[in-house]
């Protein structure tokens, strides 16, 4: 057998190939959304997935308010930081969280799924998240998709 006809092929930045992807959060889960949409971002579901390579889609995620969250956790999930200083701990709950701003919620879930490093970091400017229908990703003219097709 000619073993030289298996080669592993390692995608690069001049080999990917990034795609538009246009994602409806209308009536989904928070979190089986964005276990998907980072498998988008970060490329997994591409056959050239390389895991040290952005080689993942750009993602734009419109209706982020009518996004369901499951059980109690709109008032029991918090989301904590920390201002630095002494007694600086703050912390919202997700119906707080989603009054200020929906698509916030949306994003730290994405977020919280992909690396925690500079590749991590490249990946999330991948995401775009828009709390209404109207996006300003027209010009991209990004693909809509299901993500229930999705594994």
């Amino acid at each position: 057998m000619n073993t030289l006809s298996y080669k592993t092929v390692s995608a690069n930045k001049a080999t990917v190939t990034k795609e538009w992807v246009l994602v409806d959060a209308d009536g989904q889960t928070l979190g089986r959304l964005a276990s998907k949409v980072a498998m988008l971002i970060r490329g997994k579901y591409k056959p050239n997935y390389t895991p040290h390579v952005d080689c993942g889609d750009n993602v734009v995620i419109i209706n982020a308010e009518k996004i369901k969250l499951s059980g109690n956790k709109w008032t029991d999930k918090s989301y904590i930081r920390h201002t630095g200083y002494p007694g600086g701990q703050r912390s919202l709950t997700a119906t707080e969280l989603f009054g200020k701003d929906p698509s916030r919620l949306v994003e730290k879930a994405v977020k919280g799924m992909l690396p925690k490093n500079k590749l991590g970091s490249a990946l999330f400017r991948n995401l775009y998240v828009y709390a209404g229908s109207e996006h300003n990703q027209q010009a991209q003219n990004p693909t809509a998709i299901n993500l229930n097709d999705l594994k």
